[in-house]
């Protein structure tokens, strides 16, 4: 299963940008999304993520200015960022919890990531 995400780029302070990612491939089935992000020298660090009822969940930096979203049928997830500011600054990454199966059927739990996308917000 490949995760691809889209959407970054460079922004001035208060304008928007909206992330996407897309899981393909064959046989699975996928438990929670979110969206991770890492800025130069600092931890990877949970901005947002959504379980496959829809609970939401977020960091309390981007609470008010981030929504993320998710169809279950095209397995894609979404993350909405408004009011970006010049912290928002890192490379963002898609995550999932899922399931694939092998060729006898067997279920393999996996977490799995995208590649980064960057987003680079100026002052």
């Amino acid at each position: 299963v490949q995760l691809q995400a889209s959407g970054g780029g460079l922004v001035q302070a208060g304008g928007s940008l909206r992330l996407s990612c897309a899981a393909s491939g064959s046989r699975f089935s996928i438990n929670a999304m979110g969206w991770y992000r890492q800025a130069p020298g600092k931890q990877r660090e949970l901005v947002a993520d959504i379980t496959s009822g829809g609970r939401t969940n977020y960091a309390t930096s981007v609470q008010g200015r981030f929504t993320i979203s998710r169809d279950n049928v095209k397995n894609t997830v979404s993350l909405q960022m408004n009011s970006l500011k010049p912290e928002d600054t890192a490379v963002y990454y898609c995550n999932a919890d899922l399931i694939w199966y092998d060729h006898l059927g067997t279920p393999v739990a996996e977490n799995g990531w995208g590649l980064g996308t960057q987003v680079t917000v100026s002052s």
